[in-house]
């Protein structure tokens, strides 16, 4: 796992980073989600959006693991 990234030379927390991005992705998505049939469906829309931001969140990190120790491996 990855514990830090570097951001303009300041050490930052991978869970911040990750979540950041997260909160990113949700808020850009939320306006075409609202649309959806689905969307008044749903009981509780802002247990609905916590739900998305921590599977985004979870995406994210998984995605991290994988892929950018294997990238930093690579390109010194």
């Amino acid at each position: 796992m990855i514990e830090e990234v570097v951001l303009l030379g300041i050490y930052a927390p991978a869970a911040l980073v990750w979540a950041v991005l997260a909160v990113v992705v949700v808020w850009l998505t939320r306006p075409a989600l609202l649309r959806l049939p689905l969307a008044r469906l749903v009981w509780q829309p802002a247990l609905a959006e916590i739900t998305l931001f921590i599977a985004v969140w979870w995406g994210l990190s998984v995605l991290a693991d994988t892929f950018l120790p294997a990238w930093i491996a690579h390109h010194p």
